[in-house]
């Protein structure tokens, strides 16, 4: 990234009134990205819940399915055909 400012040639004095306007910008914003990081927690905490919430009703959904049809077949006996003689 290019330097926005071109070079130039500053006083000690430019060079301490510049930073010392940096830093007043950067502490005027700690207020809001203080705001902002309480609000990315607060949204990271309800997607959380709700991906809890959903695997709650997933797993109470199976529970209430009870076992798959394919288990039941395989659980019953198999007959077997027998030969007829001729």
């Amino acid at each position: 990234m290019e330097n926005q400012h071109p070079e130039e040639n500053l006083t000690v004095e430019q060079l301490a009134e510049r930073k010392q306007q940096m830093l007043e910008f950067y502490l005027d914003s700690i207020e809001y990205l203080k705001a902002q990081l309480e609000h990315e927690k607060l949204l990271a905490e309800i997607n959380e819940f709700r991906y809890k919430k959903t695997q709650y009703q997933i797993q109470y959904a199976m529970l209430l399915q009870g076992p798959p049809d394919d288990d039941i077949e395989s659980e019953e006996p198999t007959k077997e055909k027998k030969l007829r003689k001729s």
